[in-house]
């Protein structure tokens, strides 16, 4: 759980006092001589009427093959002569990673999903050299089958409102310059300018701007409280220890924008330190993301050489730098008193409720403790307004949310959405709905600590008091979609499964609580458990959440209390029936075969990896009861329907009177 330091070059200008700032007088001349130095020659950079190819190089495409296509890009420009006449970019994730690799041809704005090396040579020819489109490239709506050509026009975006999202897919994450082109480090210039710390946390007060990484507290008010504390030195720290599963909305940002987390920070850092003693920053992030870190380690070191970071920022006499400390990939580390600990060299666990990181965090200081999204929202809030970051969302939630749209939805991706659209509208309007043939059954929110929510719930409004409310929680963003082939009992489990295996151990509830639990959940799937310990696992729950010393700890149930919740029939049916209605749960399920329609193909047979397909080539097949595994390799093989999936009430009532 202990984490590495990377102090970088010029991190030594961390140390030093910015005390300067409290006396010296804001030349805002300066401070604009200095922004235009490093902004002037690169305007062209900000004109999208100019060509571009941009290559999406996010984790999903990168896994799918981006390089390849950059690879053929470069090789059919510099064959047709077009190299100097063509800006290829490699951007951040696009979002769209379901249909990865990505090309985005601008100023047109063509968007070709799901390409291969094959294909740039037609394209380059027919929408590059020519005004046209490769139809049979396009994408193509899963509800209507439409061939929509223009990115803008693909629901999965124009349905979206971007902000923190809003330059990924646009700029290299290697350029500074791309960054600067596009009002980068504006916002920093001008809080600069201002001289007025108190000033800049009244407009993150006024903005309405609550912290993205689960809790949701006022970030005007977590500053103003960091800032008041007394200390020899304040630290301003960004969470970007993303350990929900499925969970990839901080590593997206980091990956192809991590300007917009630099400046957020240092704009923090201004408000919490420019004139309260000196002010370092770190930026916590897991070692398992070896893109975010390697982007975020060039931005810091372009900053440093650009005046942007380090001493005397924009030559205005403040100072502050920013480090990166890689955690080891516990889960526990995401906590804020662990997060603190583990920079501090220290075994990362949760210290008592008491102590709050404002007033005793890093090394003892004053500490400001923020997620990767809430730091790149403040940019984007000082450079157009509060009040037109407060005319987002809803009264109490305010701007817009990053959520990564996972499970069994036809558009996955990561999204972002002004607070307050409901689950419908993300699920089947942006998420394009359900794969074929299957029904929409749950979505789990907010990743282990979140709550299952039903269908019922789908017209509810994605913000944090309503959520909260429904048994979930926002989260860092996580959503995961479940459709009908999905045991509830199995969904609730594998989320306990995780937080059990990654408790810290320090509190008896979290680390004893949730593996009797498991233990309980093990019995109901198996069909062993009796309705007095469905009772006990809701009593449990309760008691954990009550008695663990972290929130962590404390929002573990949350996936089996709301299954308990909403769920219950499905629960009783493994527990009365001894039946699992989604056939999932192995102990409550058999497979079997339909000899009239089973041709003898072999398929299953020869799928089967414990020999418990029995039968001749062109005759009727069966499954030995007694062998068999139900790993569903016969149900995959087989191409007419011949297997079936059995609840196996008898079979199991048999097996226990032997």
């Amino acid at each position: 759980m202990r984490a590495g330091s990377d102090n970088g070059r010029g991190a030594a200008g961390a140390k030093t006092a910015s005390t300067r700032a409290k006396t010296a007088p804001r030349d805002a001349a300066r401070i604009d001589a200095a922004l235009t130095a490093a902004t002037d020659r690169n305007a062209y950079l900000a004109d999208d009427s100019k060509t571009e190819i941009r290559i999406c190089a996010g984790t999903a495409c990168h896994a799918s093959g981006h390089e390849t296509l950059r690879t053929a890009v470069d090789k059919t420009l510099a064959e047709r002569g077009l190299t100097d006449k063509v800006r290829v970019v490699e951007t951040g994730c696009h979002g769209f990673c379901q249909q990865g690799p990505i090309i985005v041809l601008r100023p047109k704005g063509i968007f070709y999903p799901r390409l291969k090396p094959k294909d740039i040579d037609e394209i380059v020819e027919t929408s590059i050299v020519g005004d046209g489109v490769v139809e049979r490239l396009l994408y193509r709506h899963p509800g209507t089958g439409e061939q929509i050509a223009l990115e803008a026009e693909i629901p999965f975006y124009s349905l979206q409102k971007r902000i923190v999202l809003s330059l990924n897919g646009r700029i290299d994450p290697f350029s500074l310059d791309d960054y600067l082109a596009h009002d980068g480090y504006a916002a920093l210039a001008k809080v600069l300018k201002t001289g007025d710390p108190v000033d800049v946390i009244a407009q993150i007060d006024k903005s309405g701007l609550r912290g993205r990484g689960g809790a949701g507290f006022p970030t005007g008010r977590k500053w103003r409280s960091c800032r008041t504390n007394p200390g020899e030195k304040h630290y301003v720290i960004c969470n970007a220890d993303e350990g929900d599963p499925g969970a990839f909305m901080d590593r997206s940002v980091l990956e192809g924008n991590p300007h917009s987390v630099i400046e957020g920070m240092a704009i923090a850092a201004y408000a919490i330190g420019a004139d309260n003693g000196p002010v370092e920053g770190y930026v916590y992030v897991r070692r398992e993301y070896p893109f975010a870190v390697e982007r975020l380690r060039w931005a810091l070191q372009k900053a440093r050489e650009r005046g942007l970071l380090g001493r005397n920022i924009l030559d205005s006499g403040f100072d502050f730098d920013i480090r990166i400390n890689q955690g080891a990939g516990a889960f526990v580390c995401g906590e804020s008193t662990a997060l603190t600990l583990s920079i501090e060299g220290q075994r990362g666990m949760p210290r008592g409720k008491h102590i709050r990181t404002v007033a005793q965090g890093l090394w003892g200081q004053p500490t400001n403790l923020n997620n990767v999204e809430t730091y790149a929202n403040v940019p984007w809030i000082i450079n157009h307004g509060a009040e037109k970051f407060a005319a987002l969302g809803t009264a109490t939630s305010k701007g817009t949310k990053i959520f990564s749209l996972t499970g069994k939805v036809m558009n996955g991706g990561l999204i972002e959405v002004p607070m307050g659209v409901t689950l419908r509208e993300v699920i089947f309007d942006i998420g394009g709905g359900m794969l074929p043939g299957r029904e929409f059954k749950a979505v789990q929110l907010g990743g282990p600590s979140g709550g299952c929510l039903p269908a019922s719930l789908l017209d509810e409004p994605i913000d944090f008091e309503s959520l909260v409310a429904a048994g979930s929680m926002m989260g860092s963003g996580g959503m995961v979609v479940v459709d009908d082939t999905t045991c509830m009992v199995d969904f609730a489990k594998y989320f306990l499964q995780f937080t059990a295996q990654e408790s810290c151990g320090k509190c008896v509830p979290c680390r004893v609580g949730t593996t009797r639990m498991l233990e309980i959940l093990d019995r109901i799937s198996a069909g062993l458990a009796t309705v007095d310990e469905v009772e006990s696992l809701e009593r449990l729950a309760e008691d954990v959440v009550e008695g663990s010393l972290c929130a962590l700890g404390g929002s573990a149930p949350n996936p089996v209390l709301s299954t308990l919740r909403y769920f219950k029939d499905e629960v009783m049916a493994h527990v009365v029936e001894k039946r699992c209605p989604a056939k999932v749960c192995r102990p409550l399920i058999r497979y079997t075969i339909d000899e009239e329609a089973c041709t003898g193909c072999r398929a299953c047979f020869t799928a089967c990896p414990s020999g418990a397909v029995i039968g001749e080539r062109k005759s009727p097949h069966r499954i030995d009861q007694k062998l068999c595994i139900k790993c569903d390799a016969c149900l995959q093989a087989c191409r007419f329907d011949a297997v079936r999936v059995e609840t196996d009430v008898l079979s199991l009532s048999e097996g226990r009177r032997k």
